[in-house]
């Protein structure tokens, strides 16, 4: 492979006071990663250079001041910035916030630009990231406001696939955002997702009912029976395979999402729960829908743990291949449908 030719992975560096760069030194400590793609993390080599020392991590990495210096042989970092930063590791800080926020923003900018193929994300503390240039519940609101289309999160393995068709709001606004046009919204991300990014042909979803028992026929809700039963029988008509609505504890239960190639929760912690309970530290959270391709870890901060060699990077490592999966399934993806004599009458 000419090295010119390889995926280029932005990564930006997430909390400054978190386990984020941790898993990505642990992750390089391999230099046969290299051999995958070219990562360049958004940040600065004296903030790189303090976490190595804390951790007594030796991953070599190279300063660089421009995209165009890169070096395809290296693991590469874009100084942002010059300035010392007090770092104090376990905490939640403005400083740390504000500096997660700057590295997420330059490398939005370099995905927007096509400067860098694949964005993986480390994880932020919602809370100190907030600013006047982020007011966002997460890196997904983010992302639909920064770039083109209709995001859908989705946490993945290679077995399980879910989707949110609500995600970081109250609970108590939950039944009243389910409507029909958001329910077909999110199918049609998964549905174009599961085929241009994953490549399946004819993809299976499934959709979760939003009340105990799919409200037992109105004794506990009527929002399955008349919002979402009609609007699943309706996609149908389209010729899509959409199946639904299940009751949450039994599909799971069962193993019943073992039959689908996706599935779409109606509400944060009913998809993520499970997901977690059976996927944790191997999970990646992809955003799914929109114009260039993001994925992070399935973990957060980590807070408890920063600064103590403690954090794993099975979950940072399985979102880095990811990324660099979907990117290929998606240009040959695209590649075939620009060719007329190769898309199926």
């Amino acid at each position: 492979m000419d090295k010119s030719d390889k995926i280029i992975v932005g990564i930006s560096i997430g909390d400054l006071n978190g386990i984020g760069l941790e898993v990505i030194l642990k992750t390089f400590e391999d230099k046969r990663m290299l051999d995958f793609c070219t990562p360049v993390l958004f940040g600065s080599t004296k903030v790189v250079s303090y976490h190595k020392k804390a951790l007594k991590i030796e991953t070599l990495v190279q300063g660089i001041n421009s995209l165009d210096q890169i070096n395809h042989n290296k693991i590469n970092v874009l100084n942002l910035w010059k300035e010392d930063i007090s770092i104090e590791l376990g905490q939640a800080t403005k400083e740390s916030g504000s500096y997660a926020a700057k590295s997420l923003e330059a490398a939005v900018v370099s995905l927007r630009e096509k400067k860098i193929d694949v964005l993986l994300t480390a994880p932020i503390n919602k809370e100190t990231i907030q600013s006047d240039t982020f007011n966002f519940p997460g890196h997904t609101e983010y992302l639909e406001d920064k770039l083109d289309g209709k995001s859908l999160m989705i946490l993945m393995t290679d077995k399980l696939r879910i989707g949110l068709i609500t995600g970081h709001i109250p609970i108590s606004k939950v039944s009243t955002s389910i409507t029909p046009s958001l329910i077909k919204d999110k199918v049609e991300t998964m549905y174009t997702s599961l085929v241009q990014d994953f490549g399946i042909n004819k993809p299976k979803i499934a959709v979760l009912g939003l009340n105990p028992h799919c409200g037992d026929n109105g004794v506990i809700g009527n929002e399955d029976d008349e919002i979402i039963l009609p609007t699943i029988n309706e996609i149908k008509e389209s010729g899509k395979l959409v199946f639904g609505p299940y009751a949450a504890d039994g599909f799971f239960g069962s193993e019943t999402y073992k039959q689908f190639d996706g599935v779409l929760a109606t509400y944060h912690d009913q998809g993520l729960a499970p997901f977690k309970a059976l996927s944790f530290g191997n999970g990646v959270n992809y955003t799914a829908g929109l114009s260039e391709i993001r994925t992070s870890p399935d973990h957060g901060t980590g807070f408890d743990i920063a600064g103590k060699n403690l954090a794993n990077p099975s979950s940072f490592k399985e979102a880095l291949f990811t990324g660099i999966e979907i990117f290929k399934t998606r240009s040959d993806y695209k590649k075939l449908v620009k060719n007329p004599l190769l898309v199926k009458k």
